[in-house]
């Protein structure tokens, strides 16, 4: 199974067990075993780099890592890095409660690439926009080597600097669901959330728009204007994603992963698996592994 790393295995500071910074070349270093190997958090991520390059793959999809480049992760991402050139730069990953509690009024998903699993989870910075970020994580870093009066308070301010000032970069760099309502937004985050806690047994819009209370059409009307995919394929697209890790990532038959995510007839699986990939269950396993 893809093991799932949790924040108190990485070093801290006592009043910062659920916050954690690093010089991206150490924090390499340290966990030279882990991070080269698919892996999931079960905290946000975020990864500047100032140096370097290789690839960065998140649940399938290839990026590239460059100077400039910034990778955001939410919890339960499958992950790992492949680099070419030694990275630099800073690490820095957190609870939910971390940034929530201190925040009462703010949530983690008001940022756009939090919001939506949908979203890409990167951008990479032109030169004149590197400084000042850069700034910023040097202060994150060494407030939290440091044990200073505040210091949990201004590594809380900093971290909200960060994601205002890349959130402004990635929505004029993606311009994405500029045409969307803030209701239909947060309408989606819901229902994402509430896909990530039944997709495995609900296969029906009918019975997400329930858990919204409001219809199914207006449901399929939110999800077409903000992503432009019908709610079923959403449904169908999580329930996929977790078909490819567990084929590439476990050890499972095929016909048990089937069953796990809730088909029992493994032939049936294996028709709306090659329908959304183009391969059966069986050669998308053999090709990801050659």
């Amino acid at each position: 199974m893809i093991p799932i790393l949790n924040i108190t295995q990485f070093e801290k500071e006592e009043s910062l067990a659920d916050f954690y910074s690093n010089d991206l070349k150490n924090h390499l270093i340290k966990n030279k075993d882990i991070f080269h190997k698919p892996h999931k958090h079960d905290f946000f991520l975020c990864v500047f780099f100032l140096k370097g390059s290789g690839i960065h793959e998140v649940d399938f999809d290839s990026y590239i890592v460059e100077p400039g480049s910034v990778f955001f992760l939410m919890p339960g991402q499958t992950h790992y890095w492949k680099f070419e050139d030694q990275p630099e730069g800073y690490i820095f990953f957190h609870s939910q409660d971390f940034y929530e509690f201190y925040f009462s009024n703010k949530k983690l998903q008001r940022f756009p690439f939090y919001y939506s699993y949908k979203n890409p989870p990167y951008m990479t910075l032109t030169e004149d926009k590197i400084p000042l970020i850069r700034l910023y994580f040097e202060q994150i870093n060494s407030e939290y080597n440091q044990t200073l009066v505040f210091n949990r308070d201004k590594i809380i301010n900093l971290v909200d600097l960060i994601y205002i000032d890349l959130s402004r970069l990635y929505i004029n760099k993606k311009a994405k669901h500029s045409s969307s309502t803030p209701t239909y937004l947060k309408t989606l985050s819901s229902l994402e959330l509430v896909i990530e806690q039944f997709y495995k047994n609900e296969k029906s819009a009918k019975f997400y728009a329930e858990k919204l209370n409001i219809t199914p059409k207006h449901l399929n009307r939110i999800t077409k204007r903000t992503l432009n995919r019908t709610t079923t394929d959403l449904i169908t697209e999580r329930i996929m994603l977790e078909a490819k890790r567990l084929i590439v990532h476990s050890n499972s038959s095929l016909s048990i992963i089937g069953q796990s995510l809730g088909y029992e007839d493994y032939a049936y699986f294996s028709r709306v698996f090659k329908i959304k990939t183009n391969k059966t269950p069986l050669e998308f396993r053999k090709e990801y592994h050659n």
